[in-house]
């Protein structure tokens, strides 16, 4: 009965060991060695002075994390460059219509990419991407939570900027 179950087993566990899946989703050509990111300065009407820093970090976080690539300063197979155009904080929702105030904020961050393929030109662009998050402040500033709210944000965006990059879904 065991002898059985092998030779069962064995085709099975020989063709699980032949596949190969890809949970990130990317696809990244395997001649593909290194990558630039270049700093993303920001030019948003409203400047936060560690929202660049911050952006750029994150995106290179994510590469590194989610692919094989090298992060490199000088030439490379791929270049990613762009600014924050966008920072805005927006009330969503009014309550009280004697005094007026924000039920809830929104803030949106707006990111202006242009990503290089120096391999496969066909696959570079250029675009904006824009996330946003809604908060609520009562019984806190801004400042408490402006910190996890760009983290946040900025995770979505570098998700998105990744995705567009390597992901060609």
């Amino acid at each position: 009965m065991k002898r059985i179950c092998l030779l069962l087993l064995l085709p099975a566990l020989t063709l699980l060991n032949s596949c190969s899946v890809k949970l990130n989703g990317a696809s990244i050509p395997s001649e593909m060695k290194t990558v630039n990111v270049s700093y993303f300065e920001n030019n948003a009407p409203l400047v936060i002075p560690t929202l660049s820093a911050d952006f750029t970090e994150a995106l290179k976080l994510r590469i590194r994390n989610q692919t094989r690539l090298a992060i490199s300063t000088n030439s490379a197979d791929a270049v990613f460059e762009g600014r924050i155009t966008g920072y805005d904080i927006r009330p969503v929702a009014l309550q009280n219509n004697n005094q007026p105030s924000a039920g809830a904020n929104r803030l949106t961050i707006k990111i202006s990419v242009k990503y290089t393929n120096n391999l496969n030109p066909k696959q570079s662009f250029e675009e904006s991407f824009e996330r946003f998050k809604d908060f609520d402040m009562r019984g806190q500033s801004l400042e408490s939570v402006q910190g996890q709210l760009n983290k946040d944000i900025n995770a979505m965006l570098t998700e998105d900027i990744f995705n567009r990059a390597f992901a060609q879904w």
